[in-house]
């Protein structure tokens, strides 16, 4: 708790007049977030739980000028700096989560879809890197309205401490320039390949195809709607590779199959998906590295989407959607590594934001377990 508090106190308040500086920041940041962990989702139930929880909050706040209002938290988060909040946030996970070498950290896109209005303000697209092994959020760029993802990844990563680490993203961060990008920041990467590089794509199509498969590794997963089995092999043998040099440190070609039947109806799946990576290892950790890619999706923006009810929210104000994207995030954070137990079953998020909204206790450790 005291942690939060001291990496955000150092933002900067956007609000120029004095007299519009009844609320400190930190009092203003710290209850949205509080708020948020416990279920909030706009302005007006921000301002309810600030209400309802004062008593409670003055012994963490100076609270000059008691809760804010809903205005107040609104226009605040329109002003803030989203590159200020951004740095505290990155600082401020750097400062818990435990990076080590080996670490997969997954990089992938997400729109925020009622974030923009019809011909006047763009949708906000956000570009997030996660980290299964800590189950954290690592940090966030916004794609800009005149660029894409291919531009806002390489400035994740300069914002990232990532040595030694495994890096996996989609097809679209499947550029030169991005694989250069993290073969300078001492990390290996994995990159899926599809169509937007054909003439890769159709030259390790034909390695798999007429080449010699060097290792093979098989994976069954059981899930509750469907039973799948991945198989992965891979090839180092890079003169399959037309310009194999204008990939920095490309070492190992990678093809996954996977083979999917639907409990329900029994209907049988098959894909192939094919991988370049600059690392090299066996086939054994590049089909987990992979399949651990999809944490991102089902780890984070499914959680942002059903828990957080994140693509209805209607933020719109200047900064306000982005920098509130920030503080969902801080809130996943915060619960996530709060580890509860009832009997050997983990506890639920959903679970986890209910006991924090009717407990100040559980909360507290919520807060507290942020060192």
């Amino acid at each position: 708790m005291s942690s939060i508090i001291e990496h955000f106190s150092s933002l900067c308040d956007p609000r120029t007049k004095e007299h519009k500086k009844e609320h400190k920041l930190i009092d203003i940041i710290f209850i949205t977030i509080a708020a948020v962990i416990c279920g909030a989702e706009d302005w007006n139930d921000i301002e309810y739980y600030g209400e309802e929880k004062e008593e409670w909050l003055k012994t963490i706040l100076e609270l000059p000028s008691g809760i804010p209002s809903h205005d107040t938290f609104n226009r605040v988060f329109s002003l803030i700096d989203p590159d200020e909040l951004q740095k505290c946030f990155i600082d401020w996970v750097q400062s818990i989560a435990k990076i080590s070498e080996g670490q997969i950290i997954s990089i992938d896109g997400k729109r925020m879809c009622n974030s923009g209005e019809k011909g006047k303000k763009a949708i906000i697209h956000m570009v997030s890197a996660w980290s299964n092994d800590n189950s954290m959020v690592l940090g966030q760029v916004k794609v800009n309205d005149k660029s894409n993802e291919i531009i806002a990844i390489p400035a994740l990563l300069d914002l990232l401490m990532v040595k030694g680490c495994w890096i996996t993203i989609d097809a679209m961060g499947c550029q030169k320039d991005i694989a250069a990008k993290i073969k300078d920041k001492e990390a290996e990467y994995i990159l899926a390949v599809k169509d937007n590089q054909e003439h890769l794509h159709d030259d390790i199509k034909d390695a798999f195809k007429h080449g010699t498969i060097e290792q093979v590794d098989e994976q069954s997963n059981l899930g509750n709607s469907r039973i799948e089995k991945r198989n992965c092999r891979i090839i180092t043998a890079m003169e399959w590779i037309s310009k194999s040099d204008d990939w920095q440190g490309l070492q190992t070609l990678i093809e996954i199959k996977s083979d999917r039947i639907i409990k329900a109806t029994g209907i049988k799946e098959t894909q192939i998906r094919h991988y370049i990576s600059s690392a090299i290892s066996t086939a054994k950790k590049f089909n987990e590295a992979i399949r651990e890619h999809w944490g991102i999706e089902n780890n984070l923006h499914w959680i942002l989407d059903v828990a957080f009810n994140e693509d209805n929210s209607m933020k719109r104000a200047g900064y306000a959607a982005e920098n509130f994207s920030v503080i969902s995030k801080i809130a996943v954070n915060l619960i996530n590594k709060y580890e509860h137990k009832k009997g050997a079953r983990k506890l639920s998020m959903k679970t986890k934001r209910k006991k924090a909204g009717w407990n100040n206790d559980y909360l507290i450790a919520i807060l507290a377990n942020d060192r």
